[in-house]
């Protein structure tokens, strides 16, 4: 016998087609100040951040109609939309209606995969209820959320979990979409490449400079084309644009890091600008700790100079980190003595390692960051 799990082997073993939910909160932690504050609700509304520093944690929809959107800087989403307003995070709240919508998981399947307080995959393959529809069950699920929560989720459902997350924001917000197996390379076809997975705007930069904008310009390159350029990571795009994802959902998935990265227009030569810069990066890997629930030991600094030299430096203390400042100044603690620099610096990222769940917390849900 082997040391695969019974979520993995349901997961990947299962006869015929896996059936597999994404479900994903509409603007979750924005929704949830909505529902409780009556007079915010049908008017803009960007949770973390403030008017004059921070990252935009997120935004409700009608923020989302001016351009705002997580991860971006306060100050850039104010100029897009002059009426934002600014809400302060309440992660016990959202962890605790998080924990609402888990147990709602609980009574289909016990093969859930969190991914953050507000998104999850589950393989209802074999499901608790004997039901023999995904869609049905996706259905059944949203109305429970909705009467329990006062909150709507948008699902997907489909074979595998590159097309389910694809189905679910397919018809956001409140939205139900299927991806069937007939259908699902002809939608992937369609598709611009940077909807796909892990495809970020420094590879889909690198993509349109090859050609490659679809899906169906991707599955037109060969394997080994795809692994010359990407590494790793051109197997499964070779796959992914066939609509062939073997990825099982993993009840016990454990993040190894979070981090986050920022690529400046123009470059830093100051400690002073770049500690400045990195304030913001230190905002987005927290407010994916506070929102996880987990904490790290290991912090590790990511600079690349205005010639594309990278550097890296690592500091790992003997107890987890456990308040924003103090993650701040590890990291500045590892960026000053970089100082001063020969060349200007194009990037900087951090990340914090050594991860486990906060002390005393119960089971949580995981910003793409």
């Amino acid at each position: 016998m082997g040391t695969q799990g019974p979520a993995e082997e349901s997961s990947a073993g299962a006869r015929g087609p896996r059936k597999i939910i994404h479900i994903d909160m509409d603007a979750f932690y924005a929704s949830v100040e909505q529902r409780d504050n009556p007079e915010l609700r049908g008017k803009p509304v960007a949770v973390g951040g403030s008017r004059e520093r921070g990252v935009v944690a997120a935004a409700s929809y009608e923020a989302r109609k001016f351009g705002v959107h997580s991860a971006m800087p306060s100050v850039t989403a104010r100029r897009k939309c002059p009426d934002l307003i600014f809400v302060k995070p309440r992660f016990d709240a959202y962890k605790a209606i998080s924990l609402q919508i888990r147990a709602i998981f609980a009574a289909y399947t016990p093969i859930v995969e969190p991914l953050s307080l507000d998104e999850a995959y589950l393989d209802v393959t074999e499901n608790l209820k004997g039901i023999p529809s995904a869609t049905q069950i996706a259905e059944e699920i949203r109305a429970r959320i909705r009467a329990e929560t006062e909150l709507t989720a948008s699902a997907g459902v489909s074979y595998n979990k590159f097309l389910a997350k694809l189905a679910s924001d397919h018809r956001k917000p409140d939205g139900l979409f299927v991806i069937t197996p007939q259908i699902g390379p002809a939608f992937v076809e369609i598709l611009p490449v940077r909807k796909f997975h892990g495809v970020g705007p420094a590879t889909a930069r690198k993509m349109a400079r090859l050609g490659i904008a679809t899906g169906l310009d991707l599955r037109a390159q060969s394997q080994m084309f795809l692994q010359q350029h990407f590494g790793k990571a051109g197997s499964y795009y070779y796959w992914a644009a066939r609509g062939v994802d073997e990825r099982p959902v993993r009840a016990d998935r454990i993040r190894k890091s979070v981090g986050a990265e920022n690529t400046f227009s123009a470059d830093l030569f100051t400690y002073e600008a770049a500690r400045d810069a990195l304030r913001e990066i230190v905002d987005k890997v927290w407010a994916y700790c506070e929102g996880s629930g987990i904490r790290g030991r290991t912090v590790t600094l990511k600079v690349k100079f205005a010639n594309f030299q990278v550097i890296t430096r690592s500091r790992t203390g003997q107890t987890q980190i456990t308040t924003p400042s103090e993650l701040e100044q590890l990291g500045n603690a590892l960026l000053e003595p970089l100082f001063p620099v020969a060349k200007g610096i194009r990037l900087l990222g951090l990340s914090l390692s050594s991860l486990a769940e906060e002390a005393a917390r119960g089971p949580e849900f995981r910003l793409p960051v």
